[in-house]
């Protein structure tokens, strides 16, 4: 593929909630948020733009409040006008956001709910590693807290179902948190257990040997619940669990 190739990514998302300044969005796996290099890519802000045209043509505005990694799936939240932007923006600062996760994991927790509230920060600047975005739970990092709860297991395939709460937003923290307690996600190159398949993974894309290991090209991560201030009170949209984790529980 030439620099210059666009990557094929389908820029999937469709509409879960929308009122006159607000709009939430499931987002698909894997996608980007917003252009972030060179090479061309479809992203979930040039599909807003599209579908927001005529907002943007009569001064309103694309706000994305809550930001996703490429491969975790599901609600989105956006601003059409500034007025509703920086109502959202306080609201996220202030934590009056809710958000649940929905997360495959490996391995069968003892328990039915937990509580990590190890600090994280990034490895490289503790330990050896060859993967610069690895965050890891150290001592000296940020204040950083998630609730788990069980909600099913699988212990034919050594697998669970498990509901994400963070009280915080800090980098990769369900992915960090989770393999911290010993149940690292399913599809996860980088906390998965083995840093080399996140390098293979760039160097060659998906394999059937990563396959294999991994079971899904991307970490099985879905934003399946969002709750947020609007008009005096509080709106939650929910996005079911997507079709590539749901074939794993069956």
């Amino acid at each position: 593929m030439g620099k210059d190739e666009p990557i094929a990514v389908e820029a999937d998302f469709r509409i879960l909630y929308e009122d006159e300044e607000v709009l939430a969005v499931d987002k698909a796996a894997p996608l980007l948020m917003h252009p972030t290099g060179p090479k061309p890519e479809p992203t979930l802000w040039h599909g807003l733009r599209e579908l927001l045209a005529y907002e943007l043509s009569t001064g309103g505005q694309l706000s994305l409040i809550n930001r996703l990694d490429r491969e975790t799936s599901g609600i989105v939240l956006v601003a059409k006008t500034a007025a509703a932007a920086r109502e959202l923006g306080r609201a996220m600062m202030e934590r009056r956001l809710h958000k649940e996760y929905l997360a495959l994991v490996r391995g069968c927790p003892p328990w039915r709910s937990a509580l990590c509230a190890e600090p994280i920060g990034r490895m490289e600047e503790v330990a050896p590693t060859r993967v610069h975005v690895r965050q890891c739970c150290r001592r000296d990092g940020k204040a950083c807290r998630t609730h788990f709860e069980l909600l099913r297991r699988l212990p034919q395939r050594g697998l669970s179902l498990l509901r994400c709460v963070p009280e915080t937003g800090r980098m990769h923290q369900i992915r960090v948190h989770a393999a911290h307690l010993g149940f690292p996600l399913v599809g996860d190159k980088i906390y998965g257990g083995r840093e080399q398949d996140y390098l293979d993974f760039i160097a060659g894309g998906w394999t059937p040997e990563l396959a294999e290991r991994l079971l899904l090209p991307r970490q099985a991560l879905h934003a399946a619940r969002l709750c947020f201030p609007r008009g005096g009170r509080m709106l939650c949209v929910e996005s079911p669990l997507p079709p590539d984790m749901a074939r794993l529980l069956r």
